[in-house]
């Protein structure tokens, strides 16, 4: 399914993303760089695995995306929602919040990021805690697997 959005195209799906673009919105994100031939698959098998996605484009152009993790009743978790730096600031990441929280819309949704996507997540009706009562902890395998020698 798919819908427009402001001239772009917005696919509900997580079948038949090229991994190739996905590593390219991770590598303009700073999230990846560099990424070894034999790890490329990954960029395409976080969709297989996730329970929502959606992708923007840009006529042939995949320009955005998210995924959402969920259990589909109580709970969601965005995970990599990323747009193309020359093309934020036109809505199109809100879009895409908007469009995850209509799959579950009286279930509990988080987001793990940066402070500095906060402001952000605020105008899409997500609550900012304070930090210094509740938190987000965090394991990043990809120190340990460079720990482990796996550049």
């Amino acid at each position: 399914m798919y819908q427009y959005f402001n001239g772009f195209v917005i696919r509900d799906g997580i079948e038949g993303v090229p991994a190739d673009y996905v590593e390219a919105l991770f590598e303009d994100a700073g999230w990846a760089r560099n990424t070894p031939t034999w790890q490329q698959e990954k960029f395409s098998l976080i969709f297989q695995n996730s329970t929502w996605a959606f992708t923007v484009w840009d006529y042939n152009r995949m320009i955005g995306m998210v995924r959402v993790i969920s259990d589909k009743i109580m709970a969601a978790n965005i995970m990599d929602l990323v747009v193309l730096t020359e093309y934020r600031g036109k809505g199109i990441g809100k879009k895409l919040v908007e469009l995850c929280v209509q799959k579950l819309p009286h279930g509990d949704w988080f987001a793990h990021t940066s402070a500095i996507n906060y402001s952000f997540y605020e105008k899409c009706g997500f609550e900012v805690k304070d930090l210094t009562q509740n938190g987000t902890c965090a394991y990043y395998g990809y120190i340990q697997a460079r720990i482990d020698g796996h550049g």
